[in-house]
């Protein structure tokens, strides 16, 4: 079975080919403008207009603006792709029953994308040849495993560029272990599994607030246009990146850990937009990104022949996984006693045992205390055997 994935490297651009990146990224925002233009018109004017129509309008624009040329056909068609579906993404939305508001014109610098779809791209050792834009230099920091079926060119807030370079390919799966592991997520610790391992909350966004505050309070005070705004601009674009770099990093090699040692993996369906409604709790709720960590496992259990389930919420914490009675417990109490048959331990570790339970189908089953071990953040960003 074949599936996709997506390279992020890091180009090197000089200055002369940076000067195309930026100028075909403005005549395609310019050009994402007159076709949304002609699509209100058309409406308006109460004409049927398809996504054919405007592919077929883009050679005629190339006549009103002759600079068209100088991008890549292929990265055209593709702007002309994008828009529309943004139009049936906002059409999905209000069948929802959304409010929703008319697609909004591109602003100057807010297009960010050169999508290089099937063609117009050619890898050359450590630099990749983009066509009517030359070669640049790349990072492959990973070899590439698969067919490349295309390359998406992105600038970055912070000024970076990056390629996202989009494989098809048959992923390999792992030898199965025969472990299973339920996986409890809270803000106190980041998660508690079955196996009695407590992961540290990394919390890099309350770590980092301070310093955003402090760079963002300076950007206010900077004159709108002026080169001092924009270079305080990107000093705040560049913290949040690293932020994000941060918690990507952190996410993916605890995922991987997960994958590459359990052939179930369970974890509660929760409704975390819902959770994030509570204004005592959503900051420390997003910080925490779960639904992030949530999709890496996802996809890659799929990658690797695992197996990857979703259960109730309810009656998690509350059960007792030793007898199966109801213990009540409020958010402050941390410790879960049971006054029906004894059972004490954490409540975390309590709930990533009904949850394994329960996505297993396996009865309650009477349980001895064990000692919890609390993994710090560095073990894992380092990879090292304290995990095991």
């Amino acid at each position: 079975m074949q599936t996709h994935y997506t390279y992020k490297f890091r180009l090197y651009p000089k200055k002369e080919a940076e000067s195309r990146l930026e100028e075909s990224l403005e005549l395609c925002r310019w050009l994402y403008n007159r076709l949304l233009e002609e699509i209100n018109r058309a409406r308006k004017e109460d004409r049927k207009i398809t996504q054919s129509d405007t592919q077929g309008l883009i050679v005629r624009l190339k006549h009103e603006n002759p600079e068209l040329n100088e991008v890549y056909s292929k990265v055209l068609q593709m702007v002309n792709y994008q828009l529309w579906s943004n139009i049936r993404a906002l059409a999905r939305l209000k069948q929802k029953g959304k409010k929703i508001g008319k697609l909004r014109f591109k602003g100057k610098g807010w297009f960010k994308t050169l999508n290089f779809n099937q063609s117009g791209f050619k890898l050359k050792g450590k630099k990749i040849d983009l066509s009517k834009i030359g070669e640049i230099p790349i990072k492959l920091h990973r070899p590439i495993e698969g067919k490349i079926k295309g390359i998406i060119v992105k600038r970055e807030k912070s000024g970076k560029w990056f390629a996202n370079v989009q494989v098809e390919y048959k992923p390999k799966p792992l030898p199965s272990t025969g472990n299973e592991i339920g996986i409890d997520v809270g803000i106190k610790y980041f998660l508690t599994d079955s196996e009695g391992r407590q992961i540290e909350n990394p919390k890099f966004y309350q770590k980092t607030l301070e310093r955003i505050k402090v760079v963002q309070h300076w950007l206010s005070k900077k004159k709108k246009g002026s080169r001092n705004r924009t270079k305080q601009r990107i000093k705040l674009a560049k913290i949040y990146e690293k932020l994000v770099n941060q918690r990507d990093d952190f996410l993916h090699k605890l995922s991987h850990f997960y994958i590459e040692n359990y052939d179930t993996i369970v974890v509660e369906e929760l409704q975390i937009q819902n959770m994030a409604r509570n204004p005592c709790l959503a900051q420390k709720i997003l910080d925490a990104s779960w639904g992030r960590f949530f999709q890496l496992l996802l996809y890659k259990a799929e990658s690797a022949g695992r197996v990857f389930l979703k259960v109730h919420p309810r009656g998690t914490t509350q059960k007792c996984v030793s007898c199966g009675k109801e213990v009540q417990k409020s958010l402050k109490d941390r410790m879960h006693v049971c006054p029906y048959c004894g059972f004490e331990t954490d409540r975390d570790y309590n709930a990533s045992l009904n949850i394994l339970y329960a996505g297993l189908g396996q009865p309650f089953v009477p349980l001895e205390m064990k000692p919890l071990r609390v993994i710090p953040v560095s073990s894992v960003i380092e990879g090292g055997s304290p995990l095991r």
